[in-house]
């Protein structure tokens, strides 16, 4: 495969809701350009995007995947994204890069929550974007219901390009609206063949390109002057129009068809060659210079490189993957280039393009182009290559933050550290989930978009590292406290013959504002000498980090040593440190402790007719609602504090309420004291986990 001008590259990312056919698109576009010999199904597990064997066995899409392909002298990156949400990550990175997308619609129920997440996506970073109405091959299939219901919903812009010809509910032709011509569809092999244009179609014709005319006029002023003449304008004028309307997205082509049975693709794959805009006509992204200034980066040939890493795959076997586009200059096989984002040179061995897995070797990659690398030292997602001359790093894809957490161990004791490094060599290739050891539960804790994205993670844990894992729930990091001011006495006395123990204090107790322990002294007389304060303080801060009630760190505490005795041979540090300890269990016993609960800040970003039930389940949780509002896309914003614990499940049961279409953030707020009940059962657990 040859090297193409950036006028001559397109990249494509495919888009919609989970199970719409993206992946059977990508496969029909690959065989109609001859990229592939035949086409794979997914429930056959033999496509050529879905090649992870975690693929094969969930039968959906997980990772974005990049294919090029060769179309009528120019060439054409695929990148096929996963519509399942816990796998946002990746259609974000499939966005990034594209000059244009294909969002698929389904020809019998119309837009869903995967396509309208991926319309608001292309919306937010420019990318223009056209619709492919898909499944026109299967029964009931109502491809101007679901147009009218488009139109209603995305407005005049949405315009369709493509008619289907029915017959008897099948569909037998497709009309090329605006060359006015119909072709004949081969049920099997997805062939065409042009037919006399049926007469009824005439009439939504006119409507259609007058429709279409008037986007074209508004992309100039002489053109408009023309329109209102009634002239027709010249072919030129007309691509020139359209490239102009699809660009600001005042013009969202439809296309019809079935990827599946190969309908309509090759008329789609002219349409995108013809009126789409290549990478050399992107708009121009701004790039940031070792100082903080930004500066315009073209997508030239003959500019200093400029490339940006979007996607890794990690690969026990063969070493990292790293996926880049180019977006100035030219990065060859063989070289020194340098990564601006971590500040060290990279060397680069063999380059090559690729079509699923099957790579395709080529000794440089330039403007506009994806190509890919393999065994990267240092380099990963979201770096930036460049050359020396000109130090630049591009925009970051800035990833969701990770919603749900687990715990996560090992079946086999011993093997926490290989998972670990396996986890960590998987972030490479996702780099949406966390993972880390909290200090205080002493749990490895696991936190991703869903339950659909940790669960694959385990599983490629088990098939790629060998290492076998269990999720659970995460501790809750409880606090304890007390509630009233008490003075005790802790005392430590022990003779065995020689030097005995002796330390002996007399503390208050109270509570404070502060989370961390406060220590005072206020003792008299030298009742006990300064050089044991120290010892005492120290006690009492190792005591702290466990309760008397369940095991917990106690906070907002104040101690003040106000009294004591010591022994002249007798004391000692130790001595006193231990002394404190037994005052800090019998204040806190005398103290009427408590247990604290810790709350969380909570925004949950919902369609409005889904507020009823977004309170009533915050009741449920003992949540209080603070407030409302509205985000940048329009939807509602509920705002509320919600005790930690009864957000285990929340981005699960989120989905569920709203079919998708919801979302939300949590940050720690405060803690506060725990219900009774909820007090009760977490001392219990706590007991039984003791004994």
């Amino acid at each position: 495969m040859g090297n193409f001008s950036a006028d001559k590259i397109r990249n494509i990312t495919i888009l919609g809701h989970q199970g719409s056919g993206k992946t059977a698109l990508a496969e029909a576009i690959l065989y109609c350009t001859k990229s592939i010999e035949r086409m794979g199904r997914t429930a056959d597990g033999n496509t050529t995007m879905d090649f992870d064997p975690e693929e094969i066995k969930r039968q959906i899409s997980i990772n974005a995947t990049v294919a090029t392909c060769e179309y009528k002298d120019s060439k054409i990156n695929i990148i096929d994204t996963p519509g399942d949400f816990d796998f946002l990550g990746e259609e974000m990175s499939g966005i990034r890069v594209a000059d244009s997308g294909i969002v698929l619609i389904s020809a019998k129920g119309g837009t869903s929550v995967g396509s309208e997440k991926a319309i608001r996506l292309l919306n937010k970073k420019n990318v223009p974007f056209l619709f492919f109405v898909n499944r026109m091959d299967e029964p009931n299939a109502d491809f101007e219901g679901v147009i009218e219901r488009m139109r209603n919903r995305y407005g005049p812009s949405v315009i369709p390009l493509s008619l289907p010809i029915m017959e008897d509910g099948k569909m037998t032709g497709i009309v090329d609206v605006m060359n006015r011509k119909a072709f004949s569809l081969d049920a099997k092999t997805g062939a065409t063949k042009e037919m006399p244009l049926p007469e009824q179609f005439n009439a939504r014709i006119d409507e259609l390109q007058d429709a279409v005319n008037e986007v074209v006029a508004e992309s100039d002023d002489a053109l408009m002057e023309k329109y209102f003449a009634g002239e027709p304008f010249t072919e030129d004028e007309f691509r020139h129009g359209v490239h102009a309307g699809f660009r600001t997205q005042r013009l969202h082509p439809i296309y019809c068809g079935s990827a599946y049975m190969n309908w309509g693709v090759d008329f789609l794959l002219n349409c995108i060659s013809k009126d789409t805009p290549p990478a050399g006509r992107k708009p121009v992204l701004m790039g940031t210079l070792p100082d903080g200034s930004e500066i315009e980066v073209e997508c030239k040939v003959e500019d200093p490189l400029a490339a940006f890493v979007f996607k890794t795959i990690a690969d026990p076997f063969v070493g990292r993957i790293s996926i880049f586009k180019v977006n100035a200059g030219e990065i060859k096989a063989n070289s020194v280039v340098y990564n601006a984002t971590k500040g060290k040179e990279e060397r680069i061995s063999n380059l090559f393009f690729m079509v699923g897995k099957k790579q395709i070797p080529t000794d440089k990659v330039t403007a506009g182009d994806i190509g890919c690398a393999a065994k990267l030292a240092i380099t990963q997602t979201n770096d930036t290559l460049c050359d020396k001359s000109r130090v630049i790093e591009m925009p970051k894809i800035s990833f969701p933050t990770p919603c749900l957490s687990m715990s996560i161990k090992p079946l086999k004791k011993g093997e926490e550290d290989k998972i670990m490094a396996g986890l960590t060599k998987l972030s490479d290739e996702d780099p949406v989930f966390r993972v880390e050891t909290n200090p205080e539960t002493k749990q490895m804790v696991i936190s991703g978009l869903g339950e659909s994205e940790i669960k694959v993670l385990i599983s490629k844990l088990k098939a790629k590292y060998n290492v076998d894992a269990e999720l659970g729930a995460p501790k809750v990091p409880y606090r304890e406290a007390i509630r009233k001011k008490v003075k005790v006495q802790g005392k430590h006395k022990k003779q065995s013959g020689g030097h005995g123990q002796y330390g002996d204090v007399w503390i208050e107790f109270e509570p404070s504002d502060s989370e961390e322990l406060i220590f005072e002294e206020k003792v008299f007389g030298g009742a006990v000498p300064k050089n044991f304060f120290p010892a005492v303080q120290k006690g009492l801060e190792e005591a702290v980090k466990k309760g008397v009630l369940a095991g917990y760190p106690v906070v907002n505490l104040k101690a003040t040593l106000v009294d004591g005795s010591y022994h002249d041979v007798d004391s000692s540090e130790m001595a006193f440190k231990i002394a404190a300890s037994l005052a800090f269990k019998a204040g806190m016993e005398a103290g009427n402790p408590m247990l604290l609960e810790p709350y969380s800040t909570v925004g949950v970003h919902i369609p409005e007719d889904k507020q009823g039930d977004i309170m009533g389940d915050m009741s449920k949780r003992r949540g209080r609602i603070m407030g409302y509002g509205t985000d940048e896309d329009g939807a509602t914003v509920v705002s509320c504090e919600v005790p930690t614990a009864e957000m285990a499940n929340y981005a699960t049961d989120l989905k569920s309420m709203t079919q998708g279409r919801g979302w939300f953030t949590i940050e720690h707020v405060r803690y506060e004291m725990a219900p009774p009940e909820v007090a009760e059962k977490v001392i219990a657990e706590s007991k039984a986990e003791e004994d």
